[in-house]
This record gives structure tokens, sequence and C-alpha cells, in this order.
């Protein structure tokens, strides 16, 4: 119920000025602190959550508006999740009202972090209301889960371990990633590991500043302080730093992606910026480093991306591809069809193993059929215990979902890895066709791989003029 009322809320909102973004940035000071409280987190004295329950009036928002202040200026990691924090209140009573909604609920005991359920579901309704900016920010907790799940991101191996996201959105992997760990172990640390793992193991990248606010937020609020750095992760010079594990769902589609960025240290020149997240992450890994990243199906089947991973898979082992089933990222961006490639840098690929969570299987649905644990499952089964994508494995042939093939394979289909072997027979039942925005956002996808071709002719030709 708090969902739906805050949800009504922001409609009353509008009409003090307040817009849904502006909602949504002050619902997660005010959870932040409300979690915050019920966590024990460290916050300065008087400026915490009991502190603003007790008040009203335009005592209340005066307040409100100090407890911003002194959170902007309280140095480290504190005041870097309040940058730029300010009140958009005008209306004390309104304040007052959000604040007695959100103290109903224990916030901390429903296993969500401060973008959880409320908060996703304020950007889904936004979203759904054909609001822009709600589904570059998420990928599905149950995928996250199931990444970590095989990619086991445990940094107890070496003291220099780091773990890293450069598209890091809300954290998700990076929260992901310390909940497996806390899983792995019932949080029992080594004394002499303890300060490493807290505060120089996580690390992110993110442009926008509010889900880069809300990493940082959810990160403190588990105990961790990550480094998260403002900024284009493709656009600007790579700073040098190398990690062990790399998690990602770099943002889907071109749109801003107007040329090639100017990085000596991509081989493969594109506008297409999957392809360069991935050329960054290949960058930015450890000598046996590895990686999972999320791509859409064009990253796997456009002239250009025949190119990226014949130069990829020099350098690495692109062991393992997942063929996530149709509707994963409902209702954000439903009709795109998307991978797991992982991969291990240091050696060349010799093979190639897919998992298909796709064809045969019906699409996800928000009501009916949501994503769950067990879409991924058998493909953690085949996977197996190894972490680098080394257990063995057994080709289940034509008829089944996980298969293997050799480098000479892949080099028949000029290295693009978009490869169907089962018949989607679900696919023939009228009952069962996508819906129409589904079938409309595939074709974008596939219409923005032949523009990203058609401008690197373009641009070949304008370079031959040149010359002449």
């Amino acid at each position: 119920m708090t969902l739906f009322k805050l949800w009504g809320f922001c409609h009353t909102l509008r009409h003090d000025g307040v817009d849904y973004g502006d909602y949504i940035e002050q619902l997660t000071y005010l959870l932040f602190l409300k979690m915050a409280d019920e966590k024990a987190a460290v916050i300065p004295k008087g400026y915490g959550w009991n502190s603003l329950k007790k008040l009203s009036g335009i005592d209340l928002t005066d307040h409100y508006n100090e407890v911003l202040r002194k959170l902007r200026d309280a140095g480290g990691l504190l005041g870097e999740i309040f940058t730029q924090a300010n009140s958009r209140f005008n209306n004390p009573v309104n304040l007052r009202r959000l604040l007695d909604m959100i103290d109903e609920e224990e916030w901390s005991a429903m296993d969500v972090d401060v973008k959880g359920a409320a908060f996703e579901g304020l950007l889904e309704k936004a979203a759904s209301e054909g609001k822009k900016g709600a589904g570059q920010y998420f990928t599905p907790r149950k995928l996250i889960q199931s990444i970590c799940h095989v990619m086991k991101p445990d940094p107890r191996g070496h003291k220099e371990f780091r773990i890293m996201d450069p598209a890091c959105g809300t954290g998700g992997f990076l929260v992901s990633s310390y909940e497996w760990l806390i899983g792995e172990t019932k949080g029992a640390f080594d004394r002499a590991d303890i300060k490493r793992l807290k505060t120089s193991t996580y690390f992110g990248q993110e442009l926008v500043a509010r889900p880069r606010r809300l990493a940082l937020m959810n990160m403190y609020l588990h105990g961790v302080e990550p480094h998260i750095y403002p900024g284009d992760t493709i656009y600007e010079p790579e700073r040098g730093e190398r990690y062990d594990i790399v998690l990602t769902n770099p943002p889907f589609g071109t749109k801003g992606a107007n040329q090639a960025p100017e990085r000596e240290d991509f081989t493969i020149e594109t506008s297409n910026k999957q392809l360069n997240f991935v050329q960054h992450v290949v960058n930015i890994l450890k000598p046996g480093g590895r990686a999972a990243i999320v791509l859409p199906d064009n990253c796997l089947f456009e002239d250009k991306a025949g190119e990226v991973f014949e130069i990829v898979m020099q350098d690495c082992r692109v062991h393992t591809i997942l063929r996530l089933p149709r509707g994963t990222f409902t209702p954000y961006s439903q009709g795109v069809k998307a991978n797991v490639v992982f991969l291990q840098k240091g050696q060349p690929t010799d093979e190639v193993w897919i998992y298909d969570a796709r064809s045969n299987v019906p699409g996800i649905t928000k009501k009916d059929r949501p994503l769950t644990g067990e879409h991924f499952a058998e493909f953690e089964k085949y996977y197996g215990n190894d972490p680098n994508g080394r257990s063995k494995r057994k080709d289940l042939g034509e008829e089944g979902r996980f298969r293997r093939f050799t480098l000479n394979d892949i080099k028949t289909r000029s290295y693009k890895l978009d490869i169907n072997w089962l018949k989607d027979e679900s696919l023939e039942e009228n009952g069962d066709l996508p819906e129409p925005q589904d079938l409309a956002t595939e074709a974008v996808t596939e219409l923005e791989a032949v523009v990203d071709d058609l401008k690197e002719i373009i641009d070949l030709l304008e370079n031959e003029a040149v010359e002449k």
C-alpha cells in the first residue's frame, strides 16, 4: 500500500511545483535517512531521521533545509551522496505527509535496497506514463544475482582485488556482489581484510547524477564505501586502473552516440556504445581478470561486432554466452533481446559455449510471467562451479539448450556470435506472439545496427574524398 500512496502523493506534489524527477530525488533523501536510522548508520548528531519526525510547519522545512546543508558539507561519502542536495518542498504540510508515509514502514526489513520496491515502482509508473529516464538505470535483480552466482566475485583472494561496473546505474551489480560475499561468509571476515573489503574493493562509474547518488546510498547502507566516478566511461580517457572482475550492463541504444570516441586504446572505431564498452572492459581487466557483460542482440550480429570480437578473442577466452529470455527487461525495455557474454583476459578463445534461455520459453511479463531465479537455474548448473568457465561441460546436441562451438565455427561466421539452433515453436503459436511494441523495439534495434554500418561507410567515403 505504501507504494501506491507514495505514487499518488507524487500527483499532489505537482501542484506544489515538484515534478516526478524532483520528487523521486527528495524521496531518496528521506528514505536514506529513515534506513540509516534503522541500520544505525553514522549521521551527524541532530540531523538524522528523528530530528525531522518531531517537527512541523516552517520549523520542519527550515530544519530539512539545514539537514541537507549539513550532509552536503559532511565530506567523505556522505558529502558525495548529498552533493547539490536542496529541498524542493515549499509547503511544510506536504513534507510532513511524506515523512509520515515513510515512517509507516520498516524499510530495512523488506530485503530491498534504497532503489527497491518503492523507488523502482515509482520509476516504472513514470515509464508507463511515457516519462523518460527509467529503463537505463536497472538490470533485473534476478539476472544480476545469477551472474554473481556463476562469477563468484570473491575479493578475499589477494589484497589488490577490485570489482568494477563502468556503467553502474544505481549500483545493482556492486550491491549484489557484496551481498554474494556476505552470503558466502555469513559476514565473518578476517580482521585484516575488513577495511580493504569495505573501502578499497568496489568501484563504478556513472554519467547521470541521480543514479550515481543512489549507488552511493545503496553501498553506504550496506556498510561499504565504494568509489563511483562521475563521468562518461566511453568518451573520457580511461584512468589507468585495472580490475579483477567487471560486471556491467552498458546502456542500450545508440542515442547520443553520434561519433566514435577518440580513444587510442580502442582498436576498432565504432559509434556503437555497447561495442565500445566491450573494448573498454577488456582494456581495464587485469591479466586473468574476468567479466560478464550484458549486450543486446545487435552487438553479436552487426559487422562491427564481428570485428570487435575477432580482436577480443585474440586476447580473451570468450567462453560462455547466455541468451536471455524475451522480455527480460520488462517493463523498462520490453522488446530488447539481450545476452550475457562471459570472458577471461589473458588467453585466446578456443571454444564458445552458448546457453539458449530464450527459445521455447514464454516471454517475460510483469504480472503473469515475471522473471524468477528458475529462469537461470539450469544455466547455472551447466555453467559449473568454476567461475572461469572451465568446469567440465557436455554439449547437449541440436535438441538441447547448451552447445559448444569451436573457434573455427566462429571464424566461419565472421566472428558473429548470434548463433541459433533451436526451432522456436512458441513464436509459431498465435497466442504467444510478441507484443506489437516488442516487435517495434526489435525492429528499431536492427535498424540502429544498419545505421551504424551506414555511418561507417559514410566516414570511409569522406576520408577517401579528403585523401584525393
